[in-house]
């Protein structure tokens, strides 16, 4: 009688199960870190534009009185278009940003040169990104998804 060398095992035979195994937890993984991807990038835009407005804001808020509409205003949305644009968010321009001036009770009111308002407003408006652009992340599902970004800031008028 022969005995079988230690070296090799019996194995039953899997017949390419682990490889079937494998190639269903990968689609499931794929979308769970394309989903992640997507997230952040939608995150980072709105990140940006929040930002972007902050600042616009708060150069609003210590401008001239006597330029505050001729001036100031324009300045606020071209802020916030060229910061969008150095963070690369797609498809931005100074059309999707409103610029206003609020009275004592926060009501919007058109800003006018001379005449310091008690506050102003810089938001974006009329902006979305669409989810699973660039990477599709749920498989048998719609391939994008809309998602309206409209960071504002308040601040008071400081002058």
């Amino acid at each position: 009688m022969t005995a079988r060398p230690p070296s090799a095992p019996i194995r039953p035979r899997q017949h390419g199960g682990a490889v079937v195994e494998f190639a269903l937890m990968l689609t499931v993984l794929i979308s769970i870190v394309a989903g992640i991807i997507e997230f952040g990038r939608t995150f980072w835009y709105y990140d940006a534009l929040s930002k972007a407005t902050r600042n616009a804001a708060r150069a609003l808020s210590v401008s001239a009185p006597s330029s505050i509409a001729s001036a100031g205003v324009s300045a606020a949305r071209n802020a916030v278009s060229d910061a969008a644009a150095s963070a690369g968010v797609p498809a931005f321009s100074s059309a999707n940003v409103a610029v206003a001036c609020l009275d004592a009770g926060m009501t919007v009111v058109t800003c006018t040169d001379g005449a310091g308002p008690a506050g102003v407003r810089v938001s974006v408006t009329g902006y979305s990104v669409f989810l699973g652009s660039r990477i599709p992340f749920l498989v048998g599902a719609s391939s994008t998804y809309t998602l309206n970004l409209a960071p504002a800031t308040t601040m008071p008028y400081m002058r």
